[in-house]
Order: C-alpha cells, then structure tokens, then sequence
C-alpha cells in the first residue's frame, strides 16, 4: 500500500510539474505575442492595386482576384482580396506589419510573356498553370544547379509544345515588364506541358524567378496605387473580453464539473487546463493565424473535450451503480466509452480535413483549429484524465463517495413522441422558407448579406485626431448607422495616421453625400478628404463554391464512415438528416431576426456540424451496445432506453458548451455577440436533434425497412407457391 501510495504521489508531481510547464509555456506565447492574429483582432497590411487597362472587363476582374487570393493565402490562410471601385483590387494580409517587404516578396504584377528570337509571343503569362523554384545535383560535375520548374495550362501545353519542336536549339526568352529574366536555350520539343529555366546562381535567384512568373500569370497587368498599415478590426478590448470571458468560462466549467462529478471533476478540470495550454502552444508552434472563426474552432473542441469526460464519468457511475467497485468501474468505464469518443471525434476529424484541404480563408482557419483542438482534447481526455484518475486511486481516494453512482432511469418515450418532434422541427424550418418569401417581397431581399458577401461601400476618413477602435465604436458607428440604417460596420485604422477606412453595405450617391455631411458637422472634418469606392465581398464565389464542395465532401466521407462503423446505413442517413435539420433550422433563425450573414455565418455553421454529429454518435453508439445486450427488446424500447440513458449526459455536455458561449456573449464586444448568438442558438437546436430527431428518425427508416423486407419475403413465398402450383398442373 505505501509502494502504491509513493507510486501516486510520484505520478501526482510529473503531471503538476507537466501542466505548470505548459501553463507558463502557453502565458509566455500570448505575453510575446507569438500567435499570429488576424486582420479583425490585429491588423495587417493592405495593399491596393489598379488595373493599367481603364475599363477592365468584369471576366478579367474576377479571374485576377482569384489568382491573387490563392498566391497571398501563401502568408496567411485568412488574407482577403477583393474588389474596389472599377478596376482596383485589394489585398488584406493579417499579421504582417512591413509592406514593403510583402510587396517585394509578393512581386510586381505585370506583363509576363515568352518570346521566340524573332520577337514574336509564344505564350503569355495567364497560360502558366504554376511556377516553383527547385534545387539538384549536377550528374557530371556534382554541383548543385537550381532552377524554376513550370507547369503550362492545356493551352499553354500546346503552344509550347508546338514552338518548342520548331525552336529546337534557339532561344526562348521570358520578359517581364520590359526586361529579360531569362533567355534559355530550347534543347529538345517539350510536349509534356512542363518546362525547366536553369542558370540561376542561388536558390533565392530561383525563388525570386517563380515568384515573378507566378504573379505575372495574372489576367490583368496591375501598378501598386498604396499600401498601408491597418489596425484591428475589432480592437484590443475584444481580444481582453474574449480572454477574460475564456477565463470565467472554465471556472464555470470547472466549478460544473467537480459540482456533479466530485472526484472524477477535478480531474477533468486539471486534464482541461492542460488542453488548454497545450493548445495554445501548438497554435504559435504551428503559426496558425487567430481569427474569430478560429475561435469558434476552439470553443468547439474545448465542448468536446469536456463531453468526453462526461461521457467517461458517467460510465464509471453507471458501472458503480451496477455495484462494481471504483477500480474496476473505472476501467470499465474508460473501456465502454472508448468507441464513443473515438467515433465522435473521427467524424468531426474528417469534416476539419476536408475543409482544411478544399477550403479557403476564414473557413481554412477554422478547420486548423477545430482538427488540432480534436486532437489534442482525445489525447487529454483518454490519457491524461486517465492518469490523474489514477493517481488518485493509488493515493487511496478510492471511496464510491468520491465518485458517485448512477441508478437505473425510468424510461421517457422518446420515439412515441416523435410526431410532435418532427412537426416542431417542419415548422421551424418552414418558417424559415416563408420568412425568405416575406422578405424578398418587402425588401428586395430574402436574405441580409453581410459585407463579407456582397461587398459595399469602402469610405477613407481623416479625423483631426487619433481616434481608438473603442472610440471610433461608440461615436462614429453610430453616426453612420444613422445614415445607412444598418448596423453592419466594419471599421479599420490606417496606423501612423488618423485616417480610419470604414465599410458599409451599398451607398447611393445621395447616402454617401449625406454620410460625408454627418461625419463633416459631427467631427469637423476636411469633407473634400473623405473618399469612398465600392468594393467587392471578400468572400468570392469560387470560395463559396469550394465551401459548399467541401460540406458536400465531409457530409458524404462521415456518411461513409458511420456505415461502415456501425454497420448499419439506417444510422447514417439519419445522422446526416439530423445534420441539415440542424443546418435549416439555425438557416431560418438567420432569416426571421435578419441575422448578418458573413464569415461568422459560414463558421457558425460548421460548428454546429461538428457539434452535432459528436452528439448524435453517442447516442447511436448507446444504442449498437444496447442492442447487443438485449437482442431481444423491442427496437422502439430498446431506443427509448438508449437515449435516457445518455440524456444526462447530452445536456450536461451542451450546458458546459453553452455556459462558454453565454459568457462570451455577455463579456464580448458587439461583434463578438453576433458572433456568439447563433452559436448558442445552434448548441440549443444541436442537442434538441440528437436527443429528438436522430433516434426517432432511425427508428421510422427500421421500421421501413422491415416492412419492405417483410412484403418482399411474402412476394416472394407467394412467387415460389405460384411457381409450385404451375409445376404440379403440368404433372
């Protein structure tokens, strides 16, 4: 006993020494501002080029804005590029404080072409697929050579191919804006719509050589018109709130969590803090940029952290209950709950791959956090609330006091109330549809698009002092909303000035006259210096297409691995409808309180995604082992006394959840609320489907199926009588 007593104390220092560590490790990443924030907590650069062309068409536009975004996502996935006036793009990089350093890494849009020795173009530079600098050895002389490896379009490819078989041993030069880069000698027909450019003297020559193909494969020629340092969007007292309300969240969720489950709860809560901090540190390891979609990310797999133990905890009473001791209810209780986590989390492991793989921007960021955070919280759940349990134990507190003890439940009739489930769910959701019809017929709209969709008006004010964000929240926005009637405002300062760049949806000629009018009489300023331009959604429709693709994607990978987990394609499907019940319903609270849709949208939903299906596989996982147990109960009972049975445990998980959100939203700034509103509304409704809809929903498409087996077998009796009575007349 004392072996064992020491055995603990000694398990008891390496995990307090452990979490201590990473405590200080994880102050120490925010205290040096080691993690990259994006352009709504910090700022960043932004730089605004201007097509040479005067009327560019709307074609060349969209395709250089596409190209643009996929060549500054090189820096930060949550870089925006989007469209200003007539012919100016815009380019938004968070994190980044020295634009002259991105404009010289990012190179000079221009005119990029290939010329043969008579001077004549061979290709262009938007029939260049992809340029990427490249290093080998030299088989004769073993030296290092390095070189610029090109992949041409289909286009580009037969071109090439075509001059490189008439050129073969003359020159081929690439000029850009004038100047020649490179003149290399054409030694054999290239059909294969790739090339080499060798002769660079470095690996940064090479870089240097991509680079500038790269950019120059653009549709348009571009000159830089400004750069500028701009400041948060939201500013340092949401960064400060949201900390602070993270602070009180897990005080509200340790104080929670040892309230219910004594013992076992202050283990979770130590494995927590450890989750926590060890989060943190990976995200400044890894360089991943903060952003509020990212947040999300990690409040999700903080919830799903939590439920993990939850659902280990209340396995280790049940198993008490059962009268087994707390050893032996303890690794009972890892054991049973061990499928559950694992699936819950795999399921929401293969959405954040998908949408780390197809995705872009804000939705890329999410996908980052979300996938790391499931990760690590599996790792903190199953092994380090394990080992401080253990610890525990060999201490001797191993009293069933000390854990507690769960006893058999009556059953609610989960499944006979399924009509007024199902019809609660059809009018909420139906209420959405006809809200979008209500709207559209009074407004013009059926939804209300936030500036990250459909793009507005971009207003350049110079204030006669420097004005905060917390300021420019509480005196200018008001000003504005006054004008335009609509709260959706983005506002961002230019630093080392006192100019502020303010976005609004669409204004008229006449709004941004009155606009111009209210901030001159209110702030007196110069209105001959305020300037507005319309700019495009940064949210493009190739990125919307490539989101809604990845949902796509993820829905049907996590349908695949359900069935193939439990065996049973009934699960699957009504765990994906329970998936777009949930995705309708948040979709028609959306509509009828005219909720901004934007970015927050789109992350506000694939939270909901990844929460729910987590929650719905627990219970299904309860069922499969139920059904095991009792092959011969009755499916609507044996249903009923699965869901019972993880009730519990399915609103304890959504209070802890929803607890963090709350005090989000009660501590947050404006922004953060709109953030955080639909994230309570979408744990609500996520819990509400697992518990009302999944289950009932299983059950109706058994109880289908059954009918269709049962009147095949009966056709088919009916069939063989048939063909036996036909056979005997014949005799």
């Amino acid at each position: 006993m004392k072996s064992e007593k020491g055995k603990g104390a000694l398990r008891l220092l390496v995990l307090l020494a452990v979490l201590v560590g990473f405590l200080y490790l994880a102050f120490d990443s925010m205290r040096g501002n080691k993690i990259k924030l994006g352009l709504d907590l910090a700022g960043g650069v932004s730089i605004t080029y201007q097509a040479k062309e005067e009327n560019p068409s709307s074609q060349d536009m969209k395709d250089t804005i596409f190209k643009l975004q996929r060549r500054v996502e090189t820096y930060s996935t949550e870089a925006q590029v989007y469209q200003e006036g007539r012919n100016r793009i815009n380019i938004d990089i968070p994190g980044v404080s020295d634009a002259n350093q991105i404009l010289e890494d990012l190179g000079r849009p221009g005119s990029l072409t290939f010329v043969d020795p008579s001077g004549n173009t061979i290709l262009t530079g938007d029939q260049v697929k992809s340029a990427k600098p490249a290093q080998m050895q030299n088989k004769t002389t073993g030296q290092s050579q390095y070189l610029v490896e090109l992949v041409f379009t289909e286009e580009g490819s037969k071109a090439f191919a075509e001059a490189t078989s008439k050129l073969v041993g003359q020159h081929i030069a690439i000029i850009y804006d004038g100047r020649t880069y490179s003149n290399p000698v054409v030694k054999e027909a290239i059909t294969g719509g790739t090339c080499q450019i060798d002769g660079m003297q470095s690996y940064d020559e090479a870089d240097q050589l991509a680079s500038t193909i790269r950019i120059g494969s653009l549709r348009l020629e571009l000159e830089e018109l400004r750069s500028n340092v701009v400041g948060a969007q939201l500013g340092q007292q949401a960064i400060h709130t949201s900390l602070k309300a993270g602070a009180v969240g897990f005080l509200a969720i340790v104080a929670i969590m040892v309230g219910i489950f004594w013992l076992p709860g202050l283990a979770a809560s130590l494995a927590l803090a450890l989750y926590i901090s060890l989060t943190v540190c990976l995200i400044s390891a890894f360089d991943i940029t903060m952003t509020l979609p990212g947040i999300a990310g990690i409040i999700l797999s903080v919830g799903m952290a939590v439920d993990a133990n939850v659902i280990i905890f209340t396995r280790i009473r049940e198993e008490i209950g059962l009268g087994r001791s707390v050893r032996e209810a303890v690794k009972s209780g890892f054991h049973k709950a061990l499928s559950a986590i694992v699936d819950g989390n795999i399921t929401t492991l293969i959405a954040a791959a998908v949408l780390y793989i197809m995705g872009t921007g804000t939705i890329k960021g999410f996908a980052t956090t979300l996938g790391l955070g499931v990760v690590v919280s599996m790792f903190t759940a199953l092994l380090i609330t394990r080992s401080w349990v253990t610890a525990f134990l060999e201490l001797g507190l191993d009293k069933k006091g000390l854990f507690g003890a769960v006893k058999e439940r009556k059953t609610f009739d989960f499944i006979g109330k399924r009509k007024f489930f199902f019809g609660f769910a059809l009018v909420v959701i139906a209420s959405g549809f006809i809200g979008m019809g209500v709207y559209r017929a009074k407004t013009g709209s059926a939804l209300n698009f936030g500036l990250d969709f459909k793009g507005g008006t971009s207003t350049n004010v110079t204030f006669n002092q420097d004005m905060s964000l917390e300021q420019i929240d509480a005196e200018v926005k008001p000003v504005v909303a006054a004008v335009t009637g609509d709260n959706d405002i983005q506002a961002a300062k230019v630093q080392g000035t006192n100019e502020v760049i303010i976005k609004t949806r669409a204004l008229s000629v006449e709004e941004r006259q009155s606009l111009d009018q209210a901030l001159a009489e209110k702030f007196s300023v110069d209105q001959e210096k305020i300037t507005a331009e319309s700019i495009t959604g940064t949210i493009s429709g190739e990125m919307r297409r490539d989101a809604v693709l990845a949902v796509a994607i993820a829905l049907l990978l996590m349908l695949i691995y359900i069935r193939f987990r439990f065996s049973n394609f009934r699960f699957a499907a009504s765990a994906i409808m329970c998936l777009c019940h949930d995705v309708l319903v948040l979709f028609a609270f959306y509509v009828l309180f005219r909720w901004s849709i934007g970015s927050s949208f789109v992350a506000c939903m694939l939270t909901l995604v990844g929460y729910s299906i987590n929650d719905t596989i627990v219970i299904f996982d309860r069922i499969r082992e139920n059904q095991k147990l009792y092959p011969r109960m009755d499916r609507k009972e044996l249903a009923n006394k699965s869901i019972t049975e993880t009730f519990s445990r399915s609103v304890l998980t959504s209070l802890t959840t929803f607890v963090t959100i709350f005090i989000l939203f009660l501590l947050g700034v404006s922004s953060i609320r709109d953030f955080t509103l639909p994230l309570m509304v979408g744990t609500i409704f996520g819990t509400y489907s697992s518990i009302a809809i999944a289950s009932p929903l299983w059950d109706l498409m058994e109880t289908r199926h059954d009918k269709q087996k049962a009147a095949a077998e009966a056709a088919a009796k009916e069939a063989e009588k048939a063909e036996k009575a036909a056979k005997k007349k014949k005799k």
